[in-house]
C-alpha cells in the first residue's frame, strides 16, 4: 500500500480515546504520546456510558482472592486464574490513581467509599458514582487531565484502518478522517510503540448499548497484521436495555437488581426464581437467555422496581431515570421493558501479563484486546477495572523495553465532521444477520449461512472498501462459534445446549484459520440440510 502523507507521532501512538487508551496516556506522562481519536475524546467512547462501576474488594472482609472466585465462578471454566487474581489485586492502587485524578466516587456518611453489589459478586465492591454515572465520571476526569497534560497530543476526527508493519514490528497505523465514505489518500501515522485501545464490537449486532465507534475494527487490523485472536466466539449480550426503537439501546444498570428490582413477564409473574437459585442475580448469559425465551414466548420481559426503590428512584439512578422518562416510561410507577442486546466482547487480541500482542511493537488494552480475566461470561463492572489495570502495565512495559524519542512534528488534525459509517448499507445487513444467527442462540445451520452471508458482503465491498475491518471482525466471531461445539458462558449453542470437557478451554485463532472455518462451514452446509438453515432465515 502506499504510504502517502506521513506524520511522525515520534514515540508512542494510542489507537482510541476511551477510559483504557487516556489512562494509558496518563500513565505514560511525560513520555511524549499521541492519542487517534474518531471522535472527540470522550464523545465515542463506550466506557462514558457504563453505569456500574468499577469491581474492587474494598469492603470489610472481601479480598481479592474472594474477587477473583467470583470472575473464575462467572467465566464457566475459561478464565486465567492467574490474570484474574493479578488484576483483581491491583484494583485499590487503580482505585487511588482514579481518585487523584479528581473521580468522585460515592462515599458513606463516615467518608470511606461505597460500594454496591451486582449479580454474581458475592461482596458489595462496585465503586460508583452517583448511583449509575460511574463512567461518565471518570472520564470527565480523565479528559480534563488528557487536556491538561502538555506531553499527550491528541489527533481528533481521525480513524485507524491498518496497522504499519515493518520487518515483523509495529510501526504505525494507516489512517483516515473519521467522516470520510471513502478511503482517501491514506495518512501513515509513524510510532516506535503502538496501543491499539480502540473498544468493543457491538455495532456488529442490530440491538447493542455499544456507540456507533465500536465495530470491532481494532480487532481485524491485528488479525490481518497476523495477530492470534483470542475467545472472539464469546460476546456478552446485556439482559437489560430497553426495548425500543433506539440505536445504540439505553442500558439499565445491572445495579438495579443489586438493589431488589425484579424480571417479569407481561402478566406481572416473576419468572428467574424457577431458572436459577441467584435469580435476578444470576450470571448476565443466563438471564439474558431467560428474558430473550420470554420475548420469543410472546410474554415479554420487563424490569420492576416499583417495591424495591420506587420514589427513590430518581435520585438512585438518576441516568436510567431520565433515559426512561425521554422514552414515556416513569420506573418509580411502571415496569421498564427490557430486551437483550450485545454489550462486550470478552474476546479480543491476545495479550500476555504485560499487554504484549504477538507482534512485537503492538500491545492492546481494554475491550479490544483479551487478557484471559473474563473467560466465557465476563463478572460485572470487571472491564473497567482490566482496562486500568493493563493501561497502567502497558505504560510500564512500554517504558522498560523502548527506547525514549522525542515528540513528532505538530500536525493539526482534520475538521471533524458526523462520521459517517462505512458502507452503512452493508453494515445494516450484516448487523440483522448476526443478531439473527450469532446472537443470545446459536446453532450450527445458523452460522454456516450467516458466515456465507458475511463472505457475500465482503465480496460485494470490494478489496478496498473500509467496510473490509467489520467483516473480518465478524467472521472471526462467527468462525469461532461455529467450531465451538458446546454451550459455555456468553456462548449458546441449541444444538450443543450443554458444555463439553473437551472445550474447557480458551480459544486461540488465526485470521487464517477463521477463513478455513468459514469456507468448510459453507461447503458443508448443503449437507445439514438445507431446510435447517432455512429455518435460520
Amino acid at each position: 500500500m502506499a504510504q502517502g502523507n506521513i506524520v511522525d507521532a515520534g514515540d508512542v501512538l494510542i489507537v482510541g480515546a476511551g477510559l483504557a487508551g487516556l489512562f494509558t496516556a496518563l500513565k505514560l506522562s511525560p513520555r511524549p504520546v499521541t492519542v487517534l481519536a474518531g471522535a472527540p475524546i470522550g464523545d465515542g467512547a463506550s466506557s462514558a456510558w457504563a453505569q456500574g462501576g468499577i469491581a474492587a474488594a474494598i469492603e470489610p472482609g472481601d479480598t481479592a482472592e474472594a474477587h477473583a472466585a467470583d470472575t473464575i465462578a462467572a467465566g464457566a471454566g475459561t478464565v486465567d486464574e492467574e490474570a484474574a487474581l493479578s488484576i483483581a489485586r491491583e484494583a485499590a492502587l487503580r482505585i487511588e490513581d482514579l481518585l487523584k485524578l479528581g473521580v468522585p466516587f460515592d462515599r458513606d456518611i463516615e467518608g470511606k467509599l461505597s460500594a454496591g453489589r451486582e449479580a454474581a459478586h458475592s461482596h458489595r465492591r462496585i465503586v460508583r458514582v452517583k448511583g449509575d454515572q460511574a463512567g461518565k465520571a471518570i472520564m470527565q476526569a480523565l479528559v480534563a487531565a488528557v487536556r491538561a497534560t502538555p506531553s499527550i497530543r491528541v489527533m481528533e476526527g481521525l480513524s485507524a484502518y491498518e496497522l504499519a508493519i515493518e520487518n515483523g514490528r509495529a510501526a504505525g497505523v494507516f489512517a483516515r478522517p473519521a467522516h470520510a465514505a471513502t478511503a482517501p489518500q491514506p495518512l501513515f501515522i509513524k510510532a516506535r510503540a503502538v496501543v491499539l485501545a480502540s473498544g468493543g464490537v457491538g455495532q456488529l449486532f442490530a440491538v447493542t448499548t455499544n456507540p456507533p465507534q465500536a465495530r470491532g475494527e481494532g480487532v481485524a487490523m491485528a488479525a490481518r497484521a497476523g495477530a492470534l485472536i483470542a475467545d472472539p466466539e464469546f460476546v456478552q449480550f446485556h439482559p437489560t436495555a430497553i426495548a425500543s426503537t433506539r440505536d445504540p439501546a439505553p442500558l439499565v444498570t445491572e445495579a438495579l437488581r443489586g438493589e431488589g428490582a425484579i424480571l417479569i413477564d407481561n402478566m406481572g409473574r416473576r419468572f428467574m426464581p424457577s431458572i436459577h437459585a441467584d435469580a435476578e442475580l444470576a450470571p448476565r448469559d443466563i438471564v439474558a437467555r431467560a428474558i430473550f425465551r420470554e420475548i420469543e414466548a410472546g410474554r415479554g420481559a420487563f424490569l420492576d422496581a416499583r417495591a424495591a426503590l420506587g420514589e427513590k428512584f430518581a435520585a438512585t439512578f438518576p441516568t436510567v431515570y431520565e433515559t426512561c422518562m425521554s422514552l414515556g416510561i416513569d420506573p418509580a410507577r411502571q415496569p421498564i421493558p427490557v430486551a437483550p442486546a450485545a454489550h462486550y466482547h470478552m474476546g479480543g487480541i491476545h495479550v500476555d501479563a504485560r499487554g504484549r500482542s504477538s507482534i512485537e511493537g503492538l500491545w492492546a488494552c481494554g475491550e479490544v484486546a483479551s487478557t484471559g480475566m473474563h473467560g466465557a461470561n465476563r463478572l460485572a463492572s470487571n472491564s473497567l477495572l482490566e482496562a486500568i489495570v493493563f493501561g497502567a502495565r502497558i505504560a510500564t512495559d512500554i517504558d522498560g523495553c523502548v527506547p525514549g524519542a522525542r515528540a513528532g512534528a505538530h500536525v493539526a488534525p482534520p475538521v471533524l465532521a458526523s462520521a459517517a459509517i462505512p458502507d452503512a448499507p452493508m453494515l445494516a445487513q450484516l448487523r440483522q444477520i448476526m443478531t439473527a444467527h450469532v446472537g443470545v442462540e446459536r446453532n450450527a445451520g445458523g452460522l454456516a449461512f450467516a458466515l456465507g452471508e458475511i463472505a457475500r458482503l465482503e465480496r460485494a465491498a470490494g478489496p478496498a472498501s473500509l467496510f473490509g475491518n467489520i467483516a473480518t471482525t465478524a467472521k472471526l466471531v462467527t468462525a469461532a462459534a461455529y467450531a465451538r461445539e458446546e454451550s459455555r458462558g456468553g456462548h449458546y449453542r441449541s444444538d450443543f445446549a450443554s458444555p463439553r470437557a473437551p472445550w474447557r478451554h480458551r480459544t486461540f485463532i488465526t485470521l487464517k484459520e477463521a477463513a478455513r472455518i468459514a469456507d468448510a462451514a459453507i461447503a458443508e452446509a448443503p449437507a445439514a440440510g438445507a431446510a435447517e438453515i432455512q429455518a435460520c432465515l
